[in-house]
């Protein structure tokens, strides 16, 4: 089995979940055999999320641990040890809502999808419906999803790549969140499989920008 500290571009990637697994769905659906990533495995916080039912309808390896503040070293210690036993080279965060242990050698190789245009309505609490609320409220005409790298500050990492979602006049919370969600599972699988294949990030810091076309 191939070390997770042994390659920068590998094909192995680990998801992790807190809620009902739509995005791990998204993953799984469209990653094929010549993908550049494969999900071979699933961190979970809870054990009764909707989302560990869909890695084990995939019979994929679950990890849950206790992600809150008093246990967090703890539990990054045997969330590393397993990953390395699991042999993953990449974690994405899915509708992740604890904090995320970090370890130095995972640096640039874990993260995350916010549904909103960084570094706009993002950070400490900003998460789902309360993410679409804030955009209809600023009244901004241009929404859209993020996939940023993961650091310890939430939603502050380095932007990879950014989709972006009119915002029409009509919307309201549910239908602003179903076109972003589309545009999410569209971007996600794409960056990740340009990240672990090596296309991304770009030069530079250069962030790559995509607009969701509704079909």
């Amino acid at each position: 089995m191939t070390s997770s500290y042994s390659s920068s571009h590998g094909r192995r990637l680990a998801v992790a979940v807190s809620g009902a697994g739509r995005t791990l769905a998204s993953l799984l659906r469209q990653q094929q055999p010549d993908s550049g990533y494969q999900v071979t495995a699933v961190i979970a916080s809870r054990a009764d999320c909707a989302a560990v039912a869909v890695a084990r309808d995939h019979e994929l390896p679950v990890l849950v641990a206790d992600f809150s503040a008093a246990s967090l070293a703890a539990s990054g210690d045997r969330l590393y040890a397993w990953l390395q036993g699991q042999g993953i080279d990449w974690i994405a965060l899915a509708g992740f809502l604890k904090v995320f242990p970090l370890h130095p050698r995972w640096s640039q190789r874990i993260v995350n999808i916010h549904p909103a245009l960084l570094p706009k309505h993002g950070g400490v609490g900003m998460y789902g419906d309360k993410v679409h609320a804030a955009v209809l409220a600023s009244g901004d005409t241009v929404a859209g999803a993020s996939v940023h790298f993961v650091t310890e500050r939430y939603d502050e990492g380095a932007l990879i790549a950014q989709i972006t979602v009119p915002v029409k006049p009509e919307d309201d919370l549910r239908g602003l969140a179903g076109r972003v969600f589309a545009a999410e599972s569209e971007l996600y699988p794409r960056t990740v499989n340009r990240l672990m294949s090596g296309a991304l990030p770009l030069a530079g810091g250069a962030v790559e920008r995509l607009i969701y076309e509704h079909r």
